[in-house]
This record gives structure tokens, C-alpha cells and sequence, in this order.
């Protein structure tokens, strides 16, 4: 009975793999499957907001001092500023180098409803940090608000009579412990979710597969390989050598909520997962964990940073238009600026495009040409943004000293 019981990650795969074949040849059946990826996105959905909100307090609290929360905060951004742009130049070296968009066919392009309206500009992303109400932000999901809320209201409980402090202080604790007990109650079910995800996607796009040819191909191609140097050796070497984590056995520990992420295009909603793994099987604390991780899913986005910087390069050389250096320069800076604002929902990265291309003066119709294959390659950056945040949190614990799972 032992061999039938396969851990959670080979289940996932499984039911990835499955998902794609019953989409594929069987679409008149996903109606009936589909349900289950929407319930398993809704419960993830559920706990985003009350488990932000109760581990940053706690991780905030139990730093002590602003002393050591400044520390951490300023090793934290560090951290996603460099590898953002390590992503993004990456990104920018093989697009000029493949030049992918270079004899693309216009007329390929989609029309795209909705980008433009939902686009924000930097400005209004900054802004929009700080909320007017704080009980609206929670309600419609905006995680930046409230973790500079949690943030704020963490400091404070810190300064305040003792009595009140220790009060607060159990009380979001157990807060925290409560979300994390509902997390692991609904990881159990992530290999149904994931099939009823997957399925729906591949029969939604099964049409479609005929489109992904020629430049496009080069595109995706382009993208994918600018990612997959990201993950397996800009990021593995920072964590070796920076972190002093051992970077393969920090991955397998990964290995859920990078398919979770790869599956659902969302790393808001993969943040349950990442968490659980983060702590409880690569060993980082929750000190770190409640912390880095929920600012990482939120403007930690390697992957979308990366994406954007290609696509935006992509619609230029489509559109035929040279950009000099200066202005590829400015791609790097708004694509950093871009994501650290995108939301951590699927087409977060597809609708932050619209302000790289405004900031350079490209067709914004441009985003036509990619919309086909966005959904693919979103899947993909997810994962590396996952990714990311999880090997941040592994080499900030280090730096503090701790001994995780996961150290050399």
C-alpha cells in the first residue's frame, strides 16, 4: 500500500499531465471537471488576505525593534531589485540577440479588449500603496495596501503598553497558526484543482495551437529561454554562493507550488503553498517566511519583469521600429518599475505591458500580436516568480543567521 501512496508533487504532475490529455481530446467533458479548478482557486483566494495580514503582523512583531525590521526590509528589497533586473537584462541580451520580432506577419495580431482601461501608470501604482480604506482594500484584493498596512500596524503594536502588546500579539499569532491549519487542510486537494484548471485551459486554447508558428515560435522560444537561464543558473548561483543554500534541494522542496504556480498563473495564489514550503520543509523561519514572502508574491516578479522586457522589444522590431540604447535603458527601468506593480493574478504582466509601451511611444495594439501565446508563457514566468521569492527568503534566513533544511 506504501507504493500507492505517492507524495503530493507526484500527484500534481499527474494530474498535470492527465488534465492535458483529457482537455485536449476530450473538451466535452471539461464542463464537467472544470468546477474543481474553480472551488480549489476560490479557497486559495479565501485565506490570501487573512493569512497576509496575520503573518506579516506576526513576522513584524517578532523582529522586536525597527532596527531589525529596517534590516530585514532593506535586505529583502535588495534582493528583488537585483534579481529583477538581472532578469530583465538577461531578457533584453538574447531579444536583441535572437531578434524575434524582425519579419512577423501584422496581420497575426488579436484585438485585445480591456488592457488600456485596466492599465495603470507608475504613479497610480505608488499611490495606490497606501490605502484610503483599509477594509476596501482587503475586499477587493489589493495585497500592496494591506501589506503596508500590516507593516504600519505591526510597528506599532511593538510600542505600546506591554499588556496590549502581548494581547495583539498572541491574538494574530493564532491567527496565523489557524490560516496555516486551513492551508494544509486545503493543499490536500491541490490535484484536483490543478486538473480542473489545466483541462479547461487546453480545451479553451486547443484551437489556437495551430497559431503558434513561425516568429512566433521564435518569440515564445526567445522568452522561454531567457526564463529557464533566469531559473536554472542566475538564481541557483546567487543562492549558492550569496545564500550558501544548496539550491537543488531547496527546488525539490519547491517542486508543489511550482507546478501549483505553473498551473494557476498566479503566485497571490500560490502564496499558501510557497509558505508551507518555504518553512516547513526547506526550515526557514516563520520570523522571514511571514515577511518575504508575501512582499515577494506581491512586487517581486523576475518572470513578468523579464516578459515584459521581451515583449516590448518583440513589438518594436515587429512594428519596425529601432530603439536606440538610451530608450532600451528606459525599457529595463519601466519594466522593474512595471512589475513591481503587476498584480499576482494571471494576465497581471499582459496588462503592465501597456505602460512600457506608453513610456516608449509603441503602438499599444502591439499587444495584439502577443495575446495568443501570453497564456503559455504566463504559466512559465509565474513559476519563476515563485521561484524567486522562495530562494530570497532561503538566502535572507542565512544572512540572519539561521540553520535551515537547506544550508551548506
Amino acid at each position: 500500500m506504501k507504493l500507492l501512496k505517492l507524495k503530493l508533487h507526484w500527484q500534481i504532475l499527474i494530474a498535470l499531465i492527465l488534465a492535458v490529455f483529457f482537455g485536449y481530446y476530450i473538451p466535452s467533458g471539461v464542463p464537467y471537471v472544470a468546477w474543481m479548478g474553480e472551488i480549489f482557486l476560490r479557497a486559495l483566494t479565501m485565506i490570501i488576505i487573512p493569512l497576509i495580514l496575520s503573518s506579516i503582523i506576526t513576522g513584524v512583531t517578532s523582529m522586536g525593534s525597527g532596527k531589525n525590521l529596517g534590516r530585514l526590509g532593506g535586505k529583502t528589497i535588495i534582493y528583488y531589485i537585483s534579481t529583477s533586473t538581472l532578469a530583465i537584462v538577461t531578457g533584453l541580451f538574447l531579444v536583441n540577440i535572437i531578434k524575434p520580432g524582425i519579419g512577423v506577419e501584422l496581420g497575426f495580431s488579436q484585438e485585445v479588449e480591456g488592457l488600456v482601461e485596466k492599465a495603470s501608470s507608475v504613479k497610480e501604482i505608488l499611490t495606490r500603496i497606501i490605502p484610503e480604506n483599509i477594509v476596501e482594500a482587503m475586499a477587493e484584493g489589493n495585497i500592496l495596501s494591506v501589506i503596508f498596512f500590516a507593516i504600519l500596524f505591526g510597528v506599532f503594536i511593538t510600542r505600546v503598553k506591554d499588556k496590549y502588546k502581548e494581547n495583539l500579539t498572541t491574538f494574530f499569532e493564532s491567527v496565523f497558526e489557524v490560516m496555516m491549519k486551513i492551508t494544509l487542510f486545503i493543499i490536500k486537494f491541490t490535484p484536483y484543482g490543478i486538473f480542473g484548471i489545466v483541462a479547461k485551459e487546453v480545451a479553451r486554447n486547443a484551437d489556437q495551437l495551430s497559431n503558434i508558428a513561425g516568429s512566433m515560435l521564435i518569440y515564445m522560444l526567445t522568452v522561454f529561454a531567457a526564463l529557464m537561464i533566469h531559473a536554472l543558473i542566475t538564481l541557483p548561483l546567487i543562492t549558492r554562493f550569496v545564500g550558501r543554500v544548496n539550491p537543488l534541494k531547496h527546488f525539490k522542496n519547491m517542486i508543489t507550488p511550482l507546478i501549483t504556480a505553473f498551473s494557476t498563473s498566479s503566485s497571490s495564489a500560490t502564496l499558501p503553498l510557497t509558505m508551507e514550503a518555504v518553512e516547513h520543509k526547506s526550515g526557514v523561519s516563520n520570523k522571514v517566511t511571514s515577511f518575504t514572502l508575501p512582499l515577494g508574491a506581491t512586487i517581486n516578479m523576475d518572470g513578468t519583469a523579464l516578459y515584459e522586457c521581451v515583449a516590448a522589444m518583440f513589438i518594436a522590431q515587429a512594428y519596425g521600429i529601432d530603439l536606440s540604447v538610451g530608450e532600451q535603458a528606459l525599457v529595463v527601468l519601466t519594466a522593474l518599475l512595471a512589475s513591481i506593480g503587476a498584480a499576482g493574478i494571471p494576465m497581471a504582466g499582459l496588462v503592465m505591458i501597456t505602460v512600457i509601451l506608453t513610456a516608449l511611444n509603441l503602438p499599444l495594439e502591439g499587444v495584439g500580436l502577443i495575446l495568443a501565446v501570453d497564456r503559455i508563457l504566463d504559466m512559465t514566468r509565474t513559476s519563476i516568480n515563485v521561484w524567486s521569492d522562495s530562494c530570497g527568503a532561503a538566502i535572507i534566513a542565512r544572512s540572519e543567521k539561521e540553520k535551515t533544511n537547506v544550508g551548506l
